[in-house]
């Protein structure tokens, strides 16, 4: 895709120091060894991106870029302490979590780099509506801690639709924890190898950082799930507006 017709249409925001896009699922944000990514695509056009973070190339949604490296200093320094506001919407293939939880399990990388749960599926835990694993079963191999939290917005049929919040931001976290905990993702390529889904049904919503050449000095950014999204619960466009309203309140409550 041509990039000044990329960046005109998925524009969520942009000022002197910043570019916001709503990505579509199915391009990469960077690093991508086979395929065309943004951050590429716009140096071909002749202009410098940094990126902020990174959502997978299955995820759709909003992504942040820098187009300077003090902005891009400032907000990267926020995902690394933790204190970036991230919320992520996805459709899971079963309708039994809780109202509000914590998948707590710390990840690793096992074979051919594949990104997993840092002990085995037997020995995770639930109580009170928490995930997690005894020290004593983690793998002998370098984990990095991982929580996401999360509230259910909607339960239809075998399908449930949550908000999330990753508090950490590891490669993969939504997906591999929710699948690990028996829920996976629908349309997730890493777990479902059957096809028979357009897309994957994870998307990248609100962020809300600190950015001091901004007055009032903050970035409150959020990118719509298009309707292709709310496909696997055949919402109708006046159910996904009251569908979102929910899922910020809900989020809200669990600070």
């Amino acid at each position: 895709m041509d990039w000044s017709e990329l960046r005109a249409r998925f524009l969520v925001e942009e000022d002197d120091a910043i570019l916001a896009l709503h990505k579509p699922a199915g391009i990469s944000v960077t690093g991508e060894r086979h395929d065309t990514d943004l951050v590429e695509l716009a140096a071909a056009a002749g202009e410098t991106l940094y990126p902020v973070h990174r959502i997978d190339k299955v995820t759709s949604g909003l992504v942040l870029l820098a187009k300077e490296l003090g902005a891009h200093g400032q907000l990267t320094r926020q995902f690394n302490k933790q204190t970036a506001e991230k919320a992520y919407l996805a459709i899971v293939a079963s309708s039994e979590l809780p109202d509000a939880g914590v998948i707590d399990l710390p990840l690793s990388v096992g074979r051919k780099n594949r990104v997993r749960i840092a002990a085995p599926r037997e020995s995770i835990h639930r109580a009170a509506d928490r995930w997690f694993v005894d020290d004593a079963d983690l793998l002998d191999t370098k984990n990095y801690p991982s929580r996401t939290d999360f509230v259910t917005v909607l339960r239809r049929d075998e399908h449930a639709v949550l908000a999330l919040r990753p508090i950490t931001g590891r490669r993969h976290q939504i997906r591999v924890q929710l699948a690990w905990i028996g829920h996976p993702i629908v349309g997730d390529p890493l777990f479902d190898k059957s096809g028979a889904h357009e897309r994957t049904y994870l998307h990248s919503w609100r962020l809300g950082l600190t950015a001091d050449w901004r007055t009032p000095p903050e970035l409150a950014l959020a990118a719509t799930p298009d309707t292709d999204f709310w496909r696997p619960i055949q919402a109708e466009p006046d159910e996904t507006d009251e569908l979102l309203r929910r899922a910020g309140e809900l989020l809200s409550g669990t600070r």
